[in-house]
């Protein structure tokens, strides 16, 4: 005897694994009431692959009272102090095209590096902020409730006789008032 299945015998003990639950993998379940993937599973939209308008960059409108500098906000001429027109007009566009490059040339070099900064620093806050200020703050809250619960106790024990007995004592007062004219 060997130990193990002879032949045309099937060992009855290996056809189904303790592993498999009968009503179906707790994932996704076999039975007919759980077996709509589409009803169960929410579709999860992925924010990092998005689509981004590269027409309307300020969606939000966050900057609209910031950096809106033009060539008339800076630069100007009083009537009656005006400069040729060809040095105006290079003065002009030499403003204007000095302003879109240098702006184009410090986000190319800058941009990047200071998107990672800002990136690492909001992942730090949002990272923080779960896993720090939240259960700090809800353990703070479960703590004070404690803490409330003896104070409320002690008020109603030491203070409310005490009041009470000033608000029988001084019941009886009556103030009178009378205008003289």
């Amino acid at each position: 005897m060997t130990g193990g299945p002879k032949d045309g015998e099937v060992d009855e003990e290996f056809l189904h694994s303790p592993f498999i639950r009968k009503q179906g993998n707790i994932y996704k379940p076999n039975n007919k009431d759980m077996d709509n993937d589409s009803v169960n599973e929410k579709t999860m939209e992925d924010v990092h692959t998005k689509e981004i308008d590269l027409v309307n960059r300020d969606p939000k409108h966050i900057n609209d009272d910031v950096v809106k500098v033009e060539f008339e906000d800076v630069i100007a001429e009083p009537a009656g102090t005006y400069s040729f027109d060809g040095v105006w007009k290079a003065s002009f566009t030499t403003f204007t095209v000095t302003k879109y490059w240098c702006y184009r040339l410090l986000t190319a070099l800058v941009g990047i590096p200071l998107a990672i900064i800002w990136g690492i620093f909001f992942a730090i806050l949002s990272f923080l902020h779960i896993w720090a200020v939240v259960p700090c703050v809800k353990s703070y809250l479960i703590e004070i409730h404690c803490v409330s619960r003896v104070y409320s106790i002690c008020v109603h024990t030491f203070c409310d006789p005490l009041f009470e007995a000033m608000g029988k004592c001084f019941s009886s007062i009556r103030v009178r008032m009378t205008k003289e004219v």
